[in-house]
């Protein structure tokens, strides 16, 4: 009888199995009201515009939601996916907010690997990518750029 380990479920990619140049895609997800009152109570992002009902937003139709609520929506799919087990830290983050999302858009994400710099310490990698994240109507919403470091085998 031979035993083998089994593959774990919901393993993150180490460094050796991405390759510079290789794009992802997230799952969509669509933002809910409930999501938008659970984030400003944990946050206290009490901000008129997030928090009253018929605020008057500007030329914004809907009602609008942190950008760092959308970033953490999507920072879920990837940790969830690529990263879980793997990621070891998030070492830096530059982000652009190209337009609002409101409660009721639907959001998903792509994601390219851009850097990949082994380190002399542990088997370690410095992981750069490019994150663009878009709404229903494929518009981009916002841009961001990551450099992590993830584990090797």
């Amino acid at each position: 009888m031979t035993t083998s380990q089994p593959q774990r479920l919901g393993q993150g990619f180490y460094w050796q199995d991405i390759r510079e140049g290789q794009v992802f895609e997230t799952f969509s997800r669509t933002v809910t009201e409930t999501d938008l009152v659970n984030f400003i109570s944990v946050t206290g992002m009490l901000e008129a515009i997030f928090i009253e009902e018929g605020y008057e937003a500007g030329a914004i139709k809907g009602r609008p939601v942190p950008a760092a609520l959308t970033y953490s929506l999507i920072e879920g799919f990837i940790l969830q996916t690529m990263i879980q087990g793997t990621g070891l830290a998030m070492l830096e983050l530059t982000q652009k907010i190209l337009g609002p999302v409101v409660v009721g858009d639907t959001i998903h994400a792509r994601i390219t690997v851009t850097g990949i710099r082994p380190t002399s310490k542990s088997g370690r990698a410095v992981v750069d990518s490019s994150i663009e994240v878009f709404n229903q109507r494929n518009e981009l919403v916002m841009t961001y750029t990551a450099r992590r470091l993830l584990a090797g085998r």
